[in-house]
């Protein structure tokens, strides 16, 4: 509250000086959230196209998994799944975007030519194959939407976090400091007023004991005038 702020000028100073701060910590941040958000809405773009994507590619990989199995059976579909040797290989990596660290995910061996998937062109089928190459397609679209996915959540938690300091500083905090700033103001004048009105009493004061005193010297000289007159006529 203003009234628990001592009204001094040294106080004063400090509080300009707090909302100078605040004021331009105000107008960075509100810069910061206004870039976060235009991120954020590029990566939610890319989260949509992505979406849409692995939607299509599941669909897809189902398919050919369902062609498969119908036509070579689950023995031959089980069999290729199990001669594969070399898995895919995932490794993440950082990268900033205003402030927010995002993961990078990177991948290797998610796509493989037929003598890589370990079960050899006699031990396959065309089917199986087109199921494969889906399936691959689909492990890449899901290792792509959990990066999008992850910094789009990031993003906005960050967003979410800069909102609350703006509001923070523009609602609680900057008006707080404008309420103390004007309450020392008003008692600082209240004060200056008192100090006036003091010095001119004070002054009023010694005037009036100069005037007080003039007159009793002059009171004092026509005294002795007239003891000085009386004794010259005697």
């Amino acid at each position: 509250m203003a009234e628990d702020v001592k009204p001094t000028r040294k106080n004063l100073m400090a509080i300009d000086d707090r909302i100078q701060l605040s004021e331009r910590g105000h107008d960075t941040l509100e810069q910061k959230r206004d870039g976060l958000i235009m991120e954020f809405m590029d990566i939610l773009d890319q989260a949509q196209d992505v979406r849409s994507d692995l939607n299509t590619n599941y669909e897809t990989a189902q398919q050919k998994l369902n062609m498969a199995r119908a036509m070579e059976g689950d023995v031959a579909v089980r069999g290729a799944a199990a001669a594969l040797e070399e898995h895919p290989e995932i490794t993440t990596r950082s990268k900033n975007i205003m402030g927010v660290v995002v993961p990078q995910i990177e991948s290797s061996r998610v796509k493989k030519s037929l003598d890589q998937r370990g079960y050899g062109l006699l031990g396959s089928s065309a089917r199986i194959d087109e199921a494969a190459d889906a399936y691959e397609e689909l492990i890449e679209t899901i290792i792509l939407a959990a990066e999008v996915e992850t910094a789009m959540k990031k993003m906005l938690e960050e967003i979410e976090t800069t909102k609350r300091r703006v509001n923070a500083l523009e609602f609680k905090l900057l008006p707080d400091l404008y309420e103390n700033k004007e309450y020392i103001e008003q008692k600082l004048e209240e004060q200056e007023r008192e100090e006036i009105f003091r010095l001119k009493k004070i002054k009023n004061k010694k005037e009036a004991e100069e005037e007080e005193e003039d007159e009793e010297e002059d009171e004092s000289e026509m005294t002795d005038e007239t003891v000085m007159q009386t004794r010259a006529d005697d």
